[in-house]
C-alpha cells in the first residue's frame, strides 16, 4: 500500500483538489442516478461543509485521496440521530477511486472512531443512500449498524443511518445531569 497520512486540513491544502477529490470519488454514486451532494458540490459548498466540522484529509504522494468530516451533535440537523448528545456524526467521507480497495477508508474510519472516543462521544454514525449496497456493506463489515433511515431535504433518495457503538468511551455526562442539576432538581422537588 502506498505511503499516506491522515492529518486535519490545512489552510494551505487545495479546496479545488479536495472538491475534484470528492467529484471523483462519489461518481459511482452519481452514476447510479443518486444526487448525493458530493457528486457535483462547489468549491464553496466544499468549504463550507468542512468548516461545518473537523475535516481531515488522507494524503499519499503529496496528493489527497481521501477525505472526511466530523462533527458534534447539531440540533438543527434534519437527522433525529445526529442530534442525540453522545452521537458524533461522520461526513463527506470519500477515498479517490485511484486509492479504494488499499484499506484507505477502514484507516479514515478508525482516525474518525479514535476522534470520537478521545471526545467522549460513545457513538459515531453517518448515512448513505439506501440504494447503495456496496456502501452499506462496507459499513456493516467495519462494524456499523443500520440505525433507521430519513429523506433528506432536496434529495431524491432515502439515507441509511448507521451508527456504531464505540467501546471503552468514558460518557460525556448529560447536558441534563450534573451534580449541581441534580441538586437543584432535589432541592425543587422537596419544595
Amino acid at each position: 500500500m502506498n505511503r499516506y497520512h491522515i492529518r486535519p486540513l490545512e489552510a494551505a491544502d487545495s479546496l479545488d483538489e479536495l472538491t475534484s477529490m470528492l467529484h471523483r470519488a462519489f461518481g459511482r454514486l452519481g452514476r447510479m442516478g443518486l444526487d448525493c451532494t458530493s457528486v457535483d458540490q462547489s468549491l464553496e459548498l466544499t468549504a463550507r461543509r468542512a468548516r461545518r466540522g473537523e475535516c481531515f484529509v488522507a494524503v499519499a504522494d503529496g496528493r489527497i485521496v481521501g477525505t472526511m468530516t466530523l462533527e458534534p451533535p447539531a440540533r438543527a440537523s434534519p437527522c433525529p440521530w445526529y442530534r442525540r448528545h453522545e452521537v458524533a456524526s461522520l461526513h463527506q467521507l470519500a477515498v479517490d477511486p485511484s486509492h479504494q480497495g488499499l484499506d484507505f477508508g477502514k484507516a479514515l474510519l478508525a482516525s474518525a472512531e479514535r476522534w470520537a472516543r478521545k471526545r467522549g462521544y460513545s457513538e459515531l454514525a453517518l448515512d448513505t443512500p439506501v440504494d447503495a449496497a456496496h456502501l452499506i456493506g462496507f459499513y456493516r463489515s467495519r462494524g456499523f449498524r443500520l440505525v433507521g433511515e430519513f429523506q433528506k431535504p432536496g434529495k431524491h433518495y432515502r439515507s441509511a443511518i448507521m451508527g456504531k457503538t464505540l467501546s471503552g468511551v468514558t460518557r460525556r455526562p448529560s447536558m441534563w445531569y450534573s451534580p449541581h442539576r441534580a441538586g437543584w432538581l432535589g432541592a425543587m422537588a422537596k419544595a
